[in-house]
């Protein structure tokens, strides 16, 4: 209708009816839009928004999830816009940690520490917080598999319990083959799977062995199992190869303790010595007083002659070995472990079974046990037994296994014998795996039964003798998966509900060691919401040691090979064995100490890469005495042992989700299965060029300080002289004469101060003794804050995404600048590490500086400095000039080069950023658009949630209720937020009081203020 030349319509009917309407209907909901191909479309949208009402709304609390329900009927327990938190268990293979998950919505979108727990005391690992973004891998299976075919649960269970009643029948075994199980109740579901067919019997194994430790503990003492490690009871800590901090058994528990031991302030001048023996430079070893790089070979000789230096001093019989004398530090050890009897640890990673036998004896020599090693309360991180999983294999080549039940593990993949049994496994009649998602290993069995991932899951854990922990699911299983235990259960004739034979299993299990709570309901209802229920239960010992165990023969076998060069296998912090491939969080994450990201490379020292003519990024073949060979590109690392060379394991993955899919190469064939033992290392025949390079992804190139004072540090001599040892205090020369930094600045006039803070003010402090680099903060910070992955070739182009990072020092041997005789060196040999040098890691974010340079130049006030002391970012007003980047003096503002989160490019190499993976975004932090600068924001949501939290109970906020995404997730507790104005906060205390001589702020001859302070490098050395 048309009135005074305006057109109006009658109705909504007749609009829908209009040519414009409905070619912008056909557009927006088309799946081939004729326009902007690369855009995000509103039936996108809405298929999003309908996957997660359909499968991600409702989160378990404390009944079981059976069943997703409408959004109309609200959960009671879930509100809008308002995080839920449960309490729940992480395990992986052996690895542990008890665990609060974020939900928003009912969906799972962060983990963090659990600080109920004695043992992880709230810290986590990347590995761990990375975790949550693997529930929403897409390559995960949808449901129950037979062959190629998907069946329903029925029709798997009926064809399996068949064939699994004639091949009991048959005279053949069946093997149930898992890594180190921790959970009582699915041990007991497959006590009752094995009572229900006699010839079954489950193989342990895992793929980063500790088979040796067990059994020279069963040896030594009778405990069939590891003892626990207190890392905080040892005045003097020795290590051989075991990187404690990184990778080995325990290291978030072992963080926090070593943590402890490190710490210095006013009221604590003393602090643990650490010494370090090992090949390749680990992020242990990085963090070490004294450092010694040995060949593999060396490390049995490097032990038993360490016995002997205590021995010879504590009038006991010495082993009979050649004697050393070119293992540096390996005297002073001795001496300041003599020093310290009764207060000392030391540790080996060795699977070699005398080796540890030895590290026994040592650790009894000195008093030890009952002390920093507790065999009374023995740990359960690893139950693997090599040789049987050897014997395993020689059944299934010869015939005589004809079922197997492969419970979470991926021997095809991350065992050397994988290639044996790949070809050995048509030989079996059933094979069935629980793999939640494909890997080397299902891809060759008939059935697949794919368990729920761990945040869909009941379940527990036992890590230590007398702790236990509860899992509870935190989301409605999103595919129609089952978990392990209802599985077996199932064939075993008893189906039952996971939630209900947990629950029964802590009853009957658990239940009895308790005597505080007065009915069983009352301890289920507490266990459940602290995730953690701890008993004084502990075992008799005797410690009394036999060294005559270990034989002269074997001990005097240990003798260094000095001509030919040797390597070993290790593992990485962020990738581990690989059963994390396919998360892009753990692919992008810089490795501590090299800095690599998105590939496994050849480690080599500078002194045989210059022999050898190798560079950085030369592809070079590795041939081993074995017969095995690998192709990887070089990376030349400072610290690596003469005439050795590394690789880790955890990469070429072949059967995985595109994340993972031929990453780097797989290095589990040349361990070397030695009469069913595993062992890292052995000789290398060959190493040739290929004549091709790779180029490794680092996010950090440079190597030195360069003589600056980014890193102020001394030795722990000079600070119980002085508190303020080491601390660099910056003058200006001008023609006037010295100048303090604060009468410099385009911020100050006449003295004058720019910005005052009436009521809070925030800020963080470091403690660079506590830091020990191990990465945690960077996956906290990603999965907090909505960081996208960028990929390979984007950090090639060094354009991560990352807030913070962890910058890695080496020593040079270029030392002050103002020392004459190295003053004529050059930038570059000042950027020379030394051959084996001592490293500092300190992480850096924005610095919020109270006379912040990036708000001078911004044009359009995107940046601008709040009421409390941070630097805000207003996204939309941002224009991308960058002036903000070039003139910050810490580098740490990210320009976002891409949508990463829709451009398709990205999505095929990064599943994070699919449909489903999108559903781990935290809604209350925006998701930046292409062009525009990002950086750390000091958590602001999470400040703010805080402060409404406590003005809705009308009253501040508490010291500690609010924390950055990492300094909560620390395990060394060396990040501390809070707000400075509150003079009961740690933070005040911490730069006022208890450390106020160590503080100090990055680049602060800049006078640009900074709200970051540092403590400090003290070294014990």
């Amino acid at each position: 209708m048309q009135e005074n030349n305006k057109t109006y319509w009658r109705g909504i009917e007749e609009l829908n009816q209009s040519p414009e309407f409905v070619n912008t209907a056909k557009n927006e909901f088309s799946d081939n839009p004729s326009n902007d191909e690369s855009g995000t479309y509103r039936r996108d949208f809405l298929k999003l928004m309908g996957f997660s009402l359909a499968a991600a709304t409702l989160a378990a609390c404390e009944t079981p999830v059976r069943k997703a329900i409408p959004y109309l009927n609200k959960p009671e327990d879930v509100d809008p816009t308002l995080p839920n938190w449960y309490s729940s268990t992480y395990v992986d293979g052996g690895d542990f940690c008890s665990i609060v998950v974020k939900t928003r919505e009912g969906r799972p979108i962060k983990i963090e520490g659990n600080k109920n727990s004695s043992i992880t005391q709230g810290g986590i690992s990347p590995r761990v917080g990375a975790s949550v973004l693997s529930l929403y891998d897409k390559e995960r299976y949808r449901g129950p598999k037979i062959g190629d075919k998907n069946v329903a649960w029925d029709e798997l269970d009926a064809q399996v319990i068949a064939k699994l009643k004639t091949i009991s029948s048959s005279g053949k075994s069946i093997k149930i083959v898992s890594n180190t199980i921790l959970s009582p109740s699915l041990n007991k579901a497959i006590g009752e799977f094995i009572a229900q067919y006699p010839a079954a019997t489950i193989v342990t194994y895992d793929a980063n062995s500790a088979a040796a430790i067990v059994e020279a503990n069963n040896k030594s003492y009778g405990g069939n199992a590891l003892p626990s490690f207190d890392f905080s009871k040892a005045d003097v800590i020795v290590s051989f190869g075991a990187d404690f901090l990184g990778t080995w058994l325990s290291p978030v528990e072992f963080n926090k303790q070593y943590a402890a031991g490190r710490r210095l302030g006013k009221s604590k001048k003393t602090m643990s010595r650490h010494y370090q023996f090992e090949t390749t430079m680990s992020m242990t070893g990085a963090n070490a007083d004294f450092r010694s790089a040995i060949k593999p070979s060396q490390e049995g000789l490097a032990v038993a002659n360490l016995y002997n230096l205590l021995a010879s001093k504590s009038g006991v019989s010495k082993l009979s070995v050649g004697e050393v004398k070119d293992i540096k530090f390996l005297q002073k050890a001795a001496d300041d472990l003599l020093a310290s009897k009764g207060k000392s640890l030391v540790v080996s990673k060795s699977n070699d079974l005398n080796v540890q036998l030895i590290v026994n004896a040592i650790n009894s020599l000195l008093g030890n046990y009952g002390a920093a090693v507790n065999a009374a309360t023995p740990t359960y991180y690893r139950k693997g037994n090599d040789t049987d999983f050897t014997t395993f294999v020689e059944d299934v080549k010869a015939g005589k296994v004809g079922a197997v039940i492969f419970l979470g593990a991926n021997p095809v993949y991350n065992h050397p014998s994988g290639n044996i049994l790949k070809s050995a496994l048509s030989k079996v009649d059933l094979t069935i795996s629980l793999s939640d998602r494909p890997d080397e290993t299902t891809a060759l069995c008939g059935f697949v039964a794919p368990d729920h991932h761990f945040l869909e899951s009941w379940s527990d854990a036992n890590p230590k003798k007398g702790f236990y922990s509860l899992g509870q699911p935190v989301i409605t299983p999103l595919f129609k998966t089952r978990q392990a235990i209802e599985s077996l259960l199932s064939w075993a004739g008893n189906p039952t509900e996971a939630y209900l034979y947990v629950q029964s299993a802590w009853k009957s299990g658990v239940y009895p060691l308790q005597t505080k709570y007065g009915s069983f309901q009352e301890f289920w209802d507490n266990s459940l919401h602290n995730a953690v229920f701890e008993s004084n239960a502990s075992e008799s010992v005797n410690y009394s040691f036999d060294i005559t165990t270990v034989s002269s023969a074997i001990a005097n076998s240990y003798k260094a090979n000095e001509a030919e060069t040797e390597y070993t296998i290790y593992e990485k912090v962020g990738m581990g064995t690989g059963s994390q491939a396919n998360n892009p969080w753990l692919q992008e994450f810089p490795e501590p100490v090299s800095k690599a990201t998105w590939d496994n490379y050849i480690t080599i020292s500078q002194k045989l890469a210059t022999e050898k003519g190798f560079e950085q990024g030369d592809l070079v073949k590795l041939d081993t005495k074995s017969g095995k060979s690998i192709t990887l590109p070089i990376l030349i690392q400072p610290g690596q042992a003469y005439n050795t060379v590394s690789v880790a394991i955890g990469y070429g993955r072949e059967v995985a989700g595109k994340a993972a899919i031929n990453v780097g190469q797989n290095a589990y064939p040349l361990i070397e299965n030695l009469n069913g033992n595993l062992i890292f290392s052995g000789i290398v025949t060959g190493l040739s060029k290929t004549g091709e390079k790779r180029d490794i992804a680092q996010t950090q190139t440079h190597q030195t300080m360069m003589s600056r004072p980014i890193v102020q540090e001394s030795i722990l001599s000079e600070y119980v002289k002085s508190p303020n040892a080491g601390r660099y205090e910056p003058k200006i020369n001008t023609t006037g004469g010295p100048k303090s930094p604060e009468e410099i600045s385009i911020w100050n006039t006449n003295g004058l101060k720019t910005h005052t803070y009436n009521n809070h003010f925030w800020g963080l402090a470091i403690d660079l003794n506590s830091c020990t680099g191990c990465g945690a903060c960077v996956i906290s910070c990603q999965a907090e804050n909505n960081i996208p992955v960028v990929g390979r070739k984007e950090v090639l182009n060094r354009r991560e995404m990352h807030w913070i990072r962890i910058d890695r020092y080496y020593s040079s041997d270029a030392l002050n600048p103002d020392d004459k005789s190295v003053a004529g060196l050059m930038d570059r040999e000042r950027e020379n590490p030394s051959e084996n040098p001592q490293v500092v890691f300190q992480p850096v974010m924005c610095q919020h500086c109270n006379n912040a340079p990036c708000e001078t130049v911004c044009p359009v006030l995107a940046t601008t400095h709040s009421t409390e002391g941070l630097n805000q970012m207003t996204y939309n007003r941002c224009v991308g000039t960058r002036y903000c980047a070039n003139n910050c003096p810490y580098k740490v503002r990210r320009f976002n080069w891409f949508s990463y989160y829709y451009n398709t490019d990205f999505q095929d190499i990064n599943p994070s950023q699919s449909d489903l993976g999108r559903m781990v975004l935290n809604p209350d932090v925006t998701v930046r658009a292409r062009g525009v600068i990002e950086k750390c924001s000091m958590c602001v949501q999470r400040i703010q949630s805080g402060k409404l939290a406590a003005k809705i109970e009308r009253r501040r906020p508490v010291d500690g209720e609010i924390e950055t995404a990492c300094s909560q997730s620390c395990p060394g507790d060396a990040l501390v937020f809070g707000d400075m104005n509150d003079p009961e906060s740690r933070i005040f205390k911490l730069l006022n009081e208890e450390n106020k001589e160590r503080a100090y702020h990055l680049l602060e001859e800049l006078n640009v203020k900074p709200s970051v302070s540092y403590l400090t490098k003290i070294r014990n050395a």
